[in-house]
């Protein structure tokens, strides 16, 4: 078992088809066969939640959030599927929402196709949250949450973190940059540079491991 865990994760980090799977790893059907079931199961979800739980008591914390960081990151498709343009980014593609932690680690993702407003993509986010982080009383996101259906989705309290004035050039954010983080150290794998997936479900899927993968190096070291 251990090693079908490492071809999914050889995957992940190298971005290689699986039908290039190196043969000291076990066939790529099989790989393949144990990623879906996994996904349609939710596996991979419920081990990166209980992660972000161990995380945050190693760091002397409750193991449930109570704030959260809510942001998007657009990326181009390869496999075509459901996907949209966004005229924003100009980019053909899909949208991967997060919800994460103030330190970083994702409570939540989603992805949808790219032509789905930032306002609209959070409402099933937020819902979602509900049932893995109730605690969850305050996000914080930019100004293109600010909608009444983001702020009436749920009870959470969503605090806008607006452009500085006079803003010129790149400028961290209070709260925001920690999102932003988040997506550049996803994006430290290359199955996630782009996303190469025919399915929503499949790249929701690999968001998962890449955060499991994450926390546990973190939780090693910390041992």
């Amino acid at each position: 078992m251990r090693e079908i865990v490492n071809g999914i994760f050889y995957v992940l980090r190298a971005g290689c088809p699986w039908r290039l799977i190196p043969s000291d790893l076990p066939p790529w059907s099989t790989l393949w066969r144990w990623f879906r079931l996994w996904r349609d199961e939710g596996l991979f979800a419920r081990i990166s939640h209980g992660l972000v739980a161990a995380d945050r008591e190693r760091r002397g914390r409750e193991p449930c959030p109570s704030a959260a960081v809510v942001d998007s990151q657009s990326v181009k498709t390869t496999e075509g599927g459901p996907r949209g343009y966004d005229a924003a980014k100009k980019i053909l593609g899909r949208k991967r929402h997060a919800m994460v932690d103030t330190d970083g680690p994702p409570l939540g993702l989603l992805i949808h196709p790219a032509d789905v407003q930032d306002r609209d993509g959070a409402v099933p986010l937020l819902k979602a949250s509900r049932s893995r982080h109730p605690f969850v009383a305050k996000a914080f996101a930019d100004s293109a949450y600010n909608s009444d259906r983001v702020a009436n989705a749920t009870s959470i309290d969503i605090q806008i973190v607006r452009r500085i004035a006079d803003q010129s050039g790149f400028v961290v954010h209070p709260r925001r940059w920690v999102v932003e983080r988040t997506f550049a150290w996803l994006g430290r794998n290359r199955r996630l540079t782009k996303d190469f997936e025919a399915t929503i479900a499949s790249a929701t899927a690999f968001l998962y491991p890449a955060s499991a993968m994450l926390l546990t190096r973190r939780l090693a070291r910390s041992g």
